[in-house]
């Protein structure tokens, strides 16, 4: 893995954009001590450095009411990233994560219905080559949740 060298600066700017992606230039400057013009030019380093990315995080109730679930994958782990790149293609899969552990895939998504959560794992995950095992688990309640760690 790539090390990524990242300043104070660097850092300040990226937890008070993670915070507030609408702040201006001029106040994240005043916030920092700096110049407008080193804010905006640190700022196009990391955005082009694809170190920081500007989007509009939306809650995921504007669907509706859907339902909530993560799906974990054991996987012939030769197949593995083959398996997550199939799945990052669903649409209702909003998040694709490889990990260490008993599972070695997670994926998070949004479905309409439990009937489409069955189906999902009934019917596309069983057929999918090397995936050996698959545990859903819904979620009833969302006690905390934070969408800088996986948008939904």
């Amino acid at each position: 893995m790539n090390r990524i060298d990242l300043d104070d600066i660097d850092r300040g700017l990226l937890d008070l954009l993670g915070e507030d992606a609408r702040l201006s230039n001029r106040a994240l400057a005043r916030a920092l001590g700096l110049a407008e013009g080193t804010v905006r030019t640190r700022i196009k380093r990391l955005t082009d450095r694809r170190l920081l990315r500007f989007t509009a995080i939306t809650d995921h109730r504007q669907h509706g009411n859907p339902e909530f679930a993560f799906l974990r994958l054991r996987t012939d782990l030769n197949m593995a990233r083959e398996i997550s790149d199939t799945l990052a293609g669903y649409p209702q899969l909003r998040t694709v994560i490889l990990t260490l552990g008993n599972f070695n895939i997670l994926a998070i998504g949004l479905f309409d219905s439990r009937e489409e959560i069955a189906a999902v794992t009934g019917d596309f995950l069983a057929n999918i080559a090397g995936v050996l095992d698959v545990e859903v688990s819904i979620v009833t309640a969302s006690i905390k949740y934070n969408e800088r760690t996986a948008k939904l």
